[in-house]
């Protein structure tokens, strides 16, 4: 199997739904709560990529472009962008949805690396 078509099937998406005990005082997504499910996207998009243990070893600028409501239904899109020998890039993106409406628009984006590792936590070849 290519590269091309390892990162074409490791694609990974998720649904949520915006429920108040994800959310602060305003009524919007917590910013910490985003950047856990964009991490565990990520890991599941690097690991179906590799199929190794994989481990985050870096968040990259994480752009908040518009906050995301109570009651809401969010998708995660994470994507591998980059390959290296140990590592791998994602790009996470969080589309918001109104819930009774088809109005949808991208909200959040980042890039998370992770290194494949070996049972000893040795950085190994990603594929």
């Amino acid at each position: 199997m290519t590269i091309d078509e390892r990162i074409k099937l490791s694609e990974t998406r998720i649904f949520k739904a915006v429920f108040p005990n994800t959310t602060n005082h305003y009524g919007t997504l917590f910013g910490g709560t985003a950047l856990q499910l964009m991490d565990e996207a990520s890991f599941i998009c690097a690991t179906r990529f590799s199929r190794k243990r994989m481990v985050t070893i870096s968040s990259d600028k994480i752009d908040f472009e518009k906050s995301i409501p109570e009651g809401s239904i969010i998708e995660l899109v994470a994507k591998v962008i980059k390959v290296g020998t140990t590592s791998c890039k994602i790009k996470v993106d969080i589309y918001t949805e109104r819930m009774y409406s088809n109005e949808r628009e991208l909200a959040v984006t980042g890039h998370f690396t992770f290194v494949a590792v070996n049972e000893y936590k040795t950085p190994i070849p990603v594929i």
